[in-house]
C-alpha cells in the first residue's frame, strides 16, 4: 500500500514537473520586455542582399569589444574583411579541386584570420560599395566568381594557369573596389594590420569558440561539421549547461556574444521581434532531454547553421522568464525594436550551433577544464 502511494506521487509530481516547464516554455510567445542587462555597443547596421551575416554580427561584437575597453565607437568596415575571406576561400576550393564549401556564408572565426593576415580598417576608408550604390547587393557578383572557380577546376586543361587568382581578384575589385592600404586616424598614418593592433587593441588570440553536441567529446577542440566552416576552425566543445554558463557569464561581467543558430523556425519572427521554440520543440525537450534533442536536431537538419547575430544583454518578460536582446543585421527599420529581437532562453539552449567570446569572460573554473 505504501509502495503503491509512493509510486502515485512520484508520477503526479512527474507530472506536474512537465506541465509547469511546458507553461514557461509556451509563456513566452507574447511576452512584454524589461531589459536586465545591457552591453554599450555600436549601431544597428543593414547586409542588405548579402550573405555576410556572419561578417556582419562578428564586426559588432569587436566594436562592441573595442567599446568594452574604452575606445570610441568605431565604425569598422565589414566588405574589407568580406573581399578578403573570399580571396582565402577560393584558394582552397581550388586546392581541393572543388571538393569544399565556397559560399557567401562563413563563421565567426572567418573575421579573426582575415584581421590575423590582414588587418581591418574603419567603414569611411572602404565601404564596398562603389558605382553610386547605397545598398550590398552581391548576387551577380557572387554567381560570376562561383562561376569562374567552377569553371577552372572543371577545365579539360587540367591544371589551373596562374591566371586565376589574379582575375578573380579582380573581380572583386570591380564589385567592392580596390582595399585602402593605409588610413589616417587623428593625424596618423596606419595600415590595416596596425590600425587593428595599436587602434582598436584588438587581438584575435583573445577569443575562442565554443558549441556543445554530445556527439564530440567535452572539453575537447572539434571541427564543427558545419558547410560554413571551410576553413576547418576548431570549436571547444562543452556541456550544454557550461556553454550556457558562459553566455550568461559574459552578460553579468559586460562582455556581450558572437551567436550562430538557427532561424528558420516558424517561431523566430524578426518583425515582431522575437524568437522562442514551437509547442512541439518545447515537447520535445522536455521528453528528450535538452543535450538529446540538441544533438536530434542537428543530425535532422532542423537546426542547422542559418545565420549569426550579436547577444548585447538580457531581458524579462511579464511572467519572468529570461530573454537574450540579440542584434541583428537587417537595418534599424526591420522591426519594432529598431533591429533587436529577443530570444527566449529555450530558443538559445535547443537553436544555438556556437558562439564567440572572449577567453576573459568564460568561467576560470571550464578556463581551466579547457585548458584556456
Amino acid at each position: 500500500m505504501t509502495t503503491i502511494n509512493i509510486k502515485k506521487l512520484f508520477k503526479i509530481n512527474l507530472i506536474l514537473v512537465l506541465l509547469t516547464s511546458a507553461l514557461l516554455v509556451r509563456a513566452q510567445v507574447h511576452p512584454d520586455f524589461t531589459i536586465v542587462k545591457s552591453i554599450p555597443t555600436s549601431t544597428v547596421k543593414n547586409q542588405d542582399q548579402t550573405g555576410t551575416c556572419w561578417c556582419f554580427a562578428t564586426v559588432s561584437f569587436i566594436e562592441t569589444e573595442a567599446m568594452r575597453m574604452g575606445k570610441p565607437m568605431y565604425n569598422l568596415s565589414e566588405m574589407y574583411i568580406v573581399k578578403h575571406a573570399y580571396t582565402d576561400k577560393a584558394k582552397k576550393y581550388i586546392r581541393y579541386h572543388g571538393k569544399c564549401n565556397f559560399s557567401e556564408g562563413g563563421q565567426a572565426h572567418d573575421v579573426l584570420d582575415v584581421i590575423r593576415k590582414y588587418g581591418i580598417v574603419p567603414e569611411d576608408s572602404y565601404s564596398g560599395l562603389i558605382n553610386g550604390k547605397t545598398v550590398h547587393n552581391h548576387t551577380e557578383m557572387f554567381n560570376l566568381l562561383d562561376g569562374m572557380l567552377k569553371g577552372i577546376v572543371n577545365s579539360d586543361k587540367g591544371s589551373p594557369s596562374a591566371s586565376w587568382l589574379p582575375a578573380f581578384n579582380s573581380t572583386l575589385d570591380l564589385y567592392l573596389g580596390p582595399e585602402p592600404k593605409e588610413v589616417k586616424i587623428q593625424g596618423k598614418t596606419y595600415d590595416p594590420l596596425k590600425f587593428a593592433k595599436e587602434v582598436l587593441s584588438f587581438n584575435p588570440d583573445n577569443y575562442v569558440e565554443l558549441t556543445s553536441y554530445k556527439d564530440y567529446p567535452y572539453n575537447q577542440k572539434v571541427d564543427l561539421e558545419i558547410p560554413d566552416n571551410w576553413s576547418h576552425g576548431f570549436y571547444y566543445n562543452v556541456s550544454i549547461n557550461d556553454f550556457m554558463s558562459v553566455i550568461e557569464n559574459c552578460i553579468n561581467t559586460g562582455y556581450s556574444v558572437d551567436w550562430d543558430g538557427d532561424v528558420s523556425e516558424e517561431d523566430f519572427n524578426h518583425t515582431e521581434g522575437t524568437a522562442v521554440l514551437s509547442l512541439k520543440e518545447s515537447d520535445e525537450i522536455i521528453i528528450n532531454g535538452i543535450e538529446e534533442e540538441r544533438q536530434k536536431t542537428f543530425d535532422n537538419y532542423s537546426t542547422t547553421d542559418d545565420h549569426l547575430m550579436h547577444i548585447t544583454g538580457t531581458a524579462k518578460d511579464k511572467d519572468g522568464a529570461i530573454f537574450f536582446l540579440t542584434k541583428n543585421s537587417w537595418g534599424e527599420n526591420s522591426n519594432k525594436y529598431g533591429g533587436y529581437l529577443y530570444m527566449s532562453n529555450w530558443y538559445v539552449q535547443l537553436k544555438s550551433i556556437a558562439i564567440l567570446v572572449n577567453k576573459d569572460a568564460i568561467p576560470k573554473e571550464l578556463r581551466k577544464k579547457l585548458g584556456i
